[in-house]
Order: structure tokens, then sequence, then C-alpha cells
């Protein structure tokens, strides 16, 4: 059993973004660096970080822009944040005998299935989730390690709840795809899950993690956001295939990106319903 983890020993990379920012307020004192003193995408910088105060690494730090990535700069950037710089943080996991948590997305996945299991093989469609799925790669040579994947995160940031909630502001009637399947995960449950796990000795490996409840399409999803809102706008439905005629360069995305939590409720940890957080998070966006 892994003795109880002293939070200073703990390094989170992307703190900076939604995940991190919920990371934070759950590990408030956990170590956190700029890229001056520890630049992931640098193999030297890595090498020469002083890692004999840390035990764990969580590695929230990602290039997310799934449309971005599909051009040769985007690319780029992509594959050296999500797969190279995952590289360097594994072979000092490696050297260090570290712990490392590494986030990764749904994304990984064709969309094919109605719902993924954490050992069904990946199917990356766009150049974002191909640089995923090799980071996921890379992360899973650690003896140590948990592999967090994850689909649609809302939190502190620029998200689609707040990017709906601002088109409405302005009576805006969005057009939004209705045969894309996800399962929303707010970063609270995200940080208290893979606190669960760093906290709970239990197996290595990969681990699914959303919020409960009935998956969605963005569409209906964002029908509940207005509704729980209590906004009046109309939502007019369009397909991936119309998105994506109407969106040149625009990413393939998988059809449904449903994540089965079957296996880390199995070990104790239920996230809660996704509406019950909308509208906790709604409720507190609108007195913002």
């Amino acid at each position: 059993m892994r003795s109880s983890m002293n939070e200073s020993k703990i390094l989170i990379t992307g703190a900076n973004g939604q995940l991190g920012r919920a990371l934070i307020e759950i590990f408030p004192t956990a170590t956190v660096t700029d890229v001056d003193e520890l630049d992931i995408t640098d193999s030297e910088s890595v090498e020469n970080y002083h890692w004999t105060n840390i035990q764990t690494i969580i590695n929230a730090a990602g290039y997310t822009n799934v449309d971005g990535a599909e051009t040769p700069d985007g690319k780029k950037a992509a594959w050296k944040v999500n797969d190279e710089a995952v590289g360097h943080l594994a072979d000092a996991a490696v050297s260090n005998d570290l712990l490392l948590v590494h986030v990764s997305t749904a994304y990984v996945f064709d969309g094919h299935k109605r719902m993924y299991k954490e050992d069904d093989v990946p199917n990356p469609l766009g150049e974002y989730a191909k640089s995923k799925a090799a980071g996921d790669q890379k992360a899973a040579k650690v003896p140590k390690h948990y592999i967090v994947r994850t689909d649609s995160v809302i939190g502190e940031g620029k998200n689609f709840v707040r990017t709906m909630l601002g088109l409405a502001k302005k009576g805006v009637s969005p057009i939004v795809v209705a045969d894309q399947i996800i399962r929303p995960t707010f970063t609270n449950v995200l940080a208290e899950a893979i606190k669960f796990l760093i906290d709970k000795p239990v197996e290595f490996g990969v681990y699914n993690v959303t919020n409960e409840g009935e998956p969605i399409s963005w569409a209906d999803f964002t029908r509940v956001i207005f509704e729980v809102a209590g906004i009046e706008q109309a939502v007019t439905n369009t397909t991936l295939a119309e998105y994506s005629a109407s969106k040149p360069g625009t990413a393939p995305r998988p059809q449904n990106s449903t994540l089965d939590l079957s296996k880390i409720e199995a070990i104790g940890f239920v996230p809660t319903d996704w509406r019950q957080d909308l509208r906790q998070y709604i409720s507190k966006e609108l007195k913002s």
C-alpha cells in the first residue's frame, strides 16, 4: 500500500487551464511551476528539474484546440505538447520512481461504439486525437501511472457552457450539432477523481472519468443549459457533417464519445450527475 500523499510533493502541469485550476483548489499546497522553471516540451528542462522533492506528477497540460490542430502550426504544437512533452515527463517519472497521472480524452476513439471502456482499442480521427493517443502510449510505459480519460470538460475558463450563455445574452440563437453524443465532465469531479486515485491504493492503469448521468447531444445539452439558466432561446439542430462542410478545416470528431464509468465506480468513486453540477455551475455564473 502507498503511504498518504504529501501534497507539496505533487507537481501540477497545466495549472492555468480549466482542470489545473480545479486541481489547485483540491491540492492547495501542490507544487506549480512556470515555463522558465520547467518547460515540459524541452527534454533538457525536464531532465534538469529538481525531482527529489516530487513524488507525483499530474499532467493537466494539453493542446486542446481540436480544429486548430489541423493547421500546420497547430499540428506541430499539438504533437509537441500532447505527445513529446508526455514522453519527457514519462522519462522523468521512470528515472525518479514517480507516479504519473496523465489526463487523456475520449477523442482517442472513433465514436462508432455506444460507450467506451478503458481497454477498448483507440482509433483517433484528427491530429489532436492522434497526438493525445500517442501521448497515452508514452504515459503507459511508466510503471506507476494513471491515465485518466475524460470528455467535454467544463470549469473555470473558456468552455461550452459559457459560450452558449454568452450567445444567449447577445440574443443569438445558436446552431448546434445534434448527432454528436457526449457526457459532460465538470472539473471539480475530474479533480476529485484524480485525488481519489492518488489517495486510494488501487491498481495502476487507465480510468474513465466523467460526470454520471444520461449521455446527451450538444444541441440538447444547449437546451438544458438555457432551461437551467431560465433563458428562452431557440436552438437549431445541425449535423456533424453539415457543421464540418460549413467550416473548412474542421477536424473529424467521434460521433459518440461517451465513456463507461463502471471501472472507477467499482472501486468506490461515483461521480455526481452532470445536471446537478450544471445547476450549481450556472447558478455561480449568473451571480458573477
